[in-house]
């Protein structure tokens, strides 16, 4: 196998996140994920062009999405000649489709592709219940009419309820908020540090988006321009006046709506190539992909559910002989302001640096005014599959716009996971 080739990360585009059950109601994966990887095509001048590989992914999706990457890419404009892949590590899957890419790139196997997500909680998958299902596929077996009906002995209208994709972990039967309000009490995160961190992430996206840094990131998609879920008006006191939104019972529930991402719809999809690719095209490289880490904790016994890039992050940080202090700005992903509080709170912590990660010393303290200089998923959303990519695009642009220096992304998921990654110009 010939040595690692630097993968360049070129750039990308997303549509405007928005909260479930508004614009994108009735669009699903494939039409958010077309819109996408069309807008990419189109900012790239890729009409007509054989890619290596297209990697997109979505968590919540119907059986007939199982070819989603493919499918996408035939409606997008590229050749029909490229193929397509759909991956899902829940939260971290578009950041994974993106290192897919990147290692198929550096290894040689492809010299450019697209690494992506899209996610619906609008158009979810419903289904009948197990006793309904084993009997339409009994009546599907049978050979008969007498056969087909006798499936469908001692049928009760009770078996026509329908079930939703469910949002709670499989092993603990807790949903990701009630997992966080949980991390939460351990650490001692504040209400109002969490409600403070909210409400930076919107001022922060809504000056974004003022000072025009998204004008070339976002594409307008069923009459929307911007993230609906964005609030450049909200106030800390608008914030306080939230109930909490998991832990409604005890009198110590600090995680509300305001601090915690809704539920969202969008899709994202990010260019990356070899540097000969790029320079033929005429194309420059807005940051390269160094280097990139996944790690688990066992949340069923007792670890936070998303605490897995604060174990993933030193790893990675060893690999390269870098300190977490050594980046010019941070990519939090924010599935809540008390996730990202806990994150910070274990790196300055000696007993959990000695203790879980077996360092001689704390990571250290990072300067918060480093950290989501664009603001993040409390002020954008967050469509699961989605997140990773517009992460990357976004650090990837303010890199260049910098002129240089290093980003370190991190994006907890569900199941116990972190999904973490270097980015440097």
């Amino acid at each position: 196998m010939r040595p690692a080739r630097p993968v360049a990360v070129l750039g990308g585009v997303r549509i405007p996140f928005c909260r479930q059950n508004t614009a994108y109601s009735d669009v699903g994966n494939l039409g958010m994920s077309v819109r996408t990887l069309g807008a990419l095509v189109e900012k790239f001048g890729l009409h007509g062009q054989q890619l290596g590989e297209v990697a997109m992914g979505a968590v919540i999706k119907h059986s007939s999405d199982w070819n989603l990457g493919r499918e996408a890419a035939l409606s997008s404009g590229l050749s029909p000649l490229t193929p397509g892949i759909t991956l899902q590590r829940a939260c971290g899957t578009s950041l994974d489709s993106i290192i897919t890419i990147g290692n198929k790139i550096a290894t040689g196997q492809i010299d450019v592709g697209v690494g992506g997500g899209s996610d619906t909680t609008s158009d979810v998958p419903i289904v009948y219940g197990r006793k309904l299902r084993h009997r339409l596929l009994e009546a599907a077996r049978a050979k008969t009419p007498r056969d087909k009906l006798a499936a469908f002995k001692g049928f009760h209208l009770r078996e026509l309820k329908p079930e939703f994709p469910g949002v709670a972990e499989p092993r603990t039967g807790k949903s990701m908020g009630e997992h966080c309000e949980d991390m939460a009490k351990q650490w001692n995160i504040s209400r109002d540090s969490q409600d403070e961190w909210a409400l930076s992430s919107h001022l922060k996206l809504a000056a974004a988006y003022e000072r025009g840094f998204f004008n070339d990131l976002v594409v307008s998609f069923r009459g929307v321009a911007r993230d609906n879920i964005l609030r450049a008006d909200s106030t800390l006191e608008k914030l306080a006046s939230l109930k909490p939104a998991f832990d409604k019972t005890s009198g110590r529930g600090t995680l509300t709506a305001g601090n915690s991402t809704p539920l969202t719809d969008g899709a994202a999809a990010c260019l990356l190539s070899s540097d000969e690719w790029a320079r033929s095209h005429g194309l420059e490289p807005l940051c390269y992909l160094r280097d990139a880490h996944v790690a688990a904790v066992d949340f069923v016994h007792g670890e936070g559910l998303l605490m897995a890039p604060t174990i993933a992050v030193p790893e990675m940080l060893k690999r390269n002989g870098l300190t977490l202090q050594d980046f010019d700005f941070y990519e939090i992903h924010e599935a809540f302001a008390a996730q990202v509080l806990c994150t910070l709170r274990a790196w300055e912590s000696e007993d959990y640096c000695k203790g879980r990660l077996g360092l001689d010393a704390p990571l250290g303290r990072i300067d918060v005014a480093k950290i989501n200089p664009n603001g993040s998923s409390l002020a954008a959303g967050h469509p699961f599959a989605a997140t990773g990519a517009r992460i990357v695009a976004t650090a990837a642009k303010e890199l260049k716009q910098r002129g240089g220096g290093r980003c370190l992304v991190s994006i907890c998921t569900a199941g116990g996971m972190g999904v973490v990654a270097i980015l440097e110009r």
